[in-house]
């Protein structure tokens, strides 16, 4: 069973929940992560969400999303998830985006509400995907990618639109992007 991560507004733990059970209508805030992973061309590595997912079913977004477990710490979570989506191992993070935080609401009423780690990684190859966690993939360059996203013309989960906005912010080419260090994090999500 995976368990989710609660948090209290600082980004420390206050508990845990059944993933399973977390999203619903009154979702409580939990520790989540996003990946970007990038070529060396600056293409995009997007992934479409499984049609069975709880969650944005069908739905592009970035590379890979998941929830650190009790315990472990972000960084190590986005190399869990990263190997068990996208069949991808070895791949050197960086942290961009220390505190991200989203809240969002489905048509029908499930709701996310996660502080959001982002991270930046590099894949040079072609992912082995996961079916049972990813539809398909495709890479895009990001700044054709990001300028579809803002001009509302490229469909994309909600936290990803958020993400791309701040994103953005760090300047137009992703390997020239600023790092944080870890100690940035949530305290929850540190190592």
């Amino acid at each position: 069973m995976e368990r989710v991560v609660l948090l209290d507004e600082s980004g420390t733990s206050i508990g845990v929940a059944d993933k399973a059970e977390v999203h619903h209508a009154d979702t409580p805030l939990h520790l989540a992560f996003s990946s970007y992973l990038f070529d060396g061309d600056g293409r995009l590595l997007l992934t479409r969400r499984a049609l069975h997912k709880k969650t944005w079913p069908g739905v592009w977004t970035n590379s890979c999303c998941g929830h650190p477990a009790p315990g472990e710490d972000a960084a190590t979570a986005v190399t869990r998830r990263l190997s068990e989506e996208l069949g991808v191992s070895g791949v050197a993070l960086d942290l961009v985006l220390p505190r991200f935080r989203y809240r969002a609401v489905m048509e029908n009423g499930v709701v996310e509400n996660e502080i959001c780690p982002v991270f930046r990684g590099r894949l040079d190859r072609d992912p082995v995907v996961n079916e049972d966690e990813v539809d398909s993939f495709e890479w895009v360059p990001w700044g054709d990618f990001a300028h579809a996203v803002l001009a509302g013309v490229r469909p994309i989960s909600p936290w990803c639109l958020l993400q791309v906005e701040e994103l953005v912010k760090l300047g137009d080419n992703p390997w020239t992007w600023p790092t944080a260090p870890l100690s940035d994090l949530p305290p929850a999500a540190r190592p």
